[in-house]
């Protein structure tokens, strides 16, 4: 995937540098390569990021067992015990 990106990048800096003026040339890069290039980015990567975030909560749910299941209230507060 980033290898994609990159070459994308480098593309569109080449077609900058050649065009006729300065400002011509940051404007074909960041409307023709970099804005184009994170939405490509920040699209293909959704599935990882949300791998990532169910397993943080796996992680974080194993790690306090049974304990959650409990207690129900947000405070942690046991109202069971008086």
């Amino acid at each position: 995937m980033y290898i994609v990106a990159i070459a994308w990048l480098y593309v569109t800096l080449l077609m900058a540098l050649t065009e006729p003026s300065i400002t011509a040339g940051v404007l074909t890069f960041l409307f023709y390569g970099l804005l184009p290039c994170a939405l490509f980015v920040w699209i293909v990567g959704t599935p990882q990021r949300r791998r990532n975030r169910l397993k943080e909560e796996a992680a974080k749910q194993s790690a306090t067992g049974s304990l959650e299941h409990e207690l129900d209230q947000p405070d942690g507060t046991d109202t069971k015990r008086d």
